[in-house]
């Protein structure tokens, strides 16, 4: 508003000096005339007034000019508001929460290629929120975590929880209880935005802590804690088309708003345990992607991604009794959590996606997935030709809506059934067995996170039901009577049927400024329990634990410009 009225004062003493100007030289044109003979230094004199009004005016002109092109920046470069993140999100204040709901924007690249790229404007005015490299803008990407746990029992997963790896109450790590401070959450990393030739382009990258570190002296003498790369992917859109290559959040994961990259549109829940929530669909991993936009509320989208033949035993997840006969599969033609990417897989895994976004308080979407399973049998003699391999395919649904049904207010549900993708259940499912002939069968599993988020001025309140389902599928070995698969009778109490999780939290703003950034404050209760297929006699039922997190950040400021 100051920049308006400036500039009015600025045109109207210009347009006075302008008005002036002739009236000055008609006065002494005048003057000169009943004098009948004036000297020439005084005509002179008059040459020279205006000459020097002139000038007055052209000077009045540059000064006009630099603040319309001021407010120009100042428009551009604001909001001056800055980035800040809650559970890994990076996105605007003031709630310190990803922006529920946002607007259907592919990657916050609305209109890209309207007008000029606001990266090249002119560095003068307000100070920017963003930094200027080249003809790009860069942020820093980032917040500094304390995070302090405590679990009733011993579970030994450190900050995130392990959902189906809760012990017993009766072995050693049931009667014991954890604490501990950790800094792993906190994050590092840069996201820059450009516009080319009406091409829009945005560059992600972020990196934690919670990398497998191989010193044992992490708690003893040295918080060596190992970084980890957690997304790296560049988006470009142009139009209506989009295209994303890189690592990233898994198409599979819901979003809160259309198909977007971005962690603040993707919904992983508002908890600070970095497992997140028993239930959630989600994995984050290379792979590309192609969005259409047909309009600002509807998003197609098709993903390739990286496959893997998971037969279960990470973060606590259930594993499969394989036939005696064909144990050396595991570890080498099937991920049991002890291989790094030389498992064969036959082609990525294919992910379909639609979006509705009808307006910027309501989120629906639906998606499928498509994944082939295929194993050499080496107990199959060459000669014999057929029944070497065996090749299956598997897939799922999802199903998720996010809607904002009083102000504020937020209800959410995700819905995931499975046959053979256990894997994006945060692995707590395999995704197959292997019979005693070779052939593979895929595991039926499914999950669902439903919950509300509420803000009340700088209070975000969450509370989240979570549940996982692992349907049994079991054969016989070649002896006839041995049991195999996944929860037949006899089973280890490993072999879970389902994992149920209900939590709620709070992430309060202490204190917020858009130059220095965000302190806040968080804290979050947790129950987990976990029901095994069999049970032996005098053994538990089921077990659950109790987790109290609390969490102190403080983040960056920094925000992009719009574009």
């Amino acid at each position: 508003m100051r920049a308006r009225t400036s500039t009015r004062l600025t045109l109207f003493a210009a347009c006075a000096l302008i008005v002036a100007t002739p009236l000055v030289a008609q006065q002494s044109q005048g003057e000169n005339e009943s004098a009948g003979n004036s000297s020439r230094s005084e005509i002179d004199q008059l040459k020279s007034i205006l000459a020097d009004q002139q000038r007055q005016i052209d000077e009045l002109k540059r000064l006009i000019g630099q603040q319309a092109q001021a407010s120009s920046t100042s428009s551009t470069a604001a909001p001056v508001r800055f980035i800040t993140a809650a559970n890994n999100s990076m996105t605007p204040a003031p709630y310190a929460t990803p922006a529920i709901n946002a607007a259907p924007a592919a990657n916050s690249s609305q209109a890209a290629g309207a007008g000029k790229n606001p990266c090249e404007a002119t560095p003068d005015g307000p100070t920017p929120a963003f930094i200027r490299v080249g003809s790009t803008c860069l942020i820093p990407i980032g917040f500094i975590d304390l995070t302090s746990v405590w679990r009733d029992k011993d579970a030994g997963s450190s900050l995130g929880s392990n959902f189906g790896g809760i012990p017993y109450n009766n072995t050693p790590a049931g009667k014991n209880s954890e604490f501990r401070f950790t800094p792993q959450n906190s994050r590092i990393g840069f996201r820059f935005d450009g516009d080319w030739k009406g091409t829009h382009f945005i560059g992600y990258n972020e990196f934690d802590f919670l990398g497998t570190s191989g010193s044992n002296g992490i708690t003893v003498t040295n918080g060596g804690f190992v970084p980890r790369l957690r997304l790296f992917w560049l988006d470009v859109r142009k139009d209506k088309w989009e295209f994303l290559a890189g690592q990233s959040w898994s198409m599979m994961t819901p979003n809160r708003s259309g198909i977007s990259a971005l962690p603040g549109n993707i919904f992983f829940s508002q908890t600070i345990d970095v497992n997140y929530m028993a239930g959630l669909t989600w994995t984050r991993q290379p792979g590309v992607r192609v969005l259409y936009h047909p309009s600002n509320k509807v998003t197609f989208g098709f993903s390739a991604e990286n496959p893997d033949q998971y037969i279960g035993g990470s973060a606590g997840g259930s594993g499969i009794q394989l036939p005696a006969a064909l144990a050396s599969l595991s570890g080498s033609q099937l991920d049991a959590a002890n291989i790094v990417l030389s498992a064969p897989t036959l082609h990525p895994d294919f992910i379909f996606k639609i979006a509705f976004d009808p307006s910027s308080r309501l989120h629906m979407e639906v998606a499928g997935i498509e994944r082939t399973f295929k194993i050499w049998n080496p107990n199959t003699a060459p000669a014999l030709g057929a029944g070497q391999y065996s090749t299956k395919a598997g897939g799922g649904v999802q199903f998720g809506i996010n809607g904002e049904i009083v102000k504020g207010l937020h209800l959410i549900s995700t819905n995931y059934w499975s046959d053979g993708g256990g894997r994006y259940l945060f692995g707590q499912a395999p995704d197959v067995i292997v019979r005693a002939d070779g052939s593979l069968s895929p595991i039926h599993s499914g999950g669902t996170v439903d919950g509300f988020e509420a803000t009340v001025k700088n209070w975000l309140l969450y509370g989240y039901y979570g549940g996982i389902y692992i349907q049994r599928n079991t054969a016989f070995d070649a002896n006839g009577t041995t049991r195999i698969g996944y929860g037949y009778t006899g089973s280890p109490n490993s072999m879970n049927r389902s994992v149920q999780e209900v939590t709620f939290g709070f992430n309060r703003t202490l204190w917020k400024d858009a130059r220095y950034g965000a302190i806040n404050a968080m804290g979050q209760y947790e129950w987990l329990n976990r029901n095994p297929w069999f049970v032996a006699i005098g053994n538990p039922k089921a077990t659950h634990d109790n987790t109290i997190f609390f969490n102190l950040r403080y983040t960056l400021p920094g925000s992009m410009p719009n574009f």
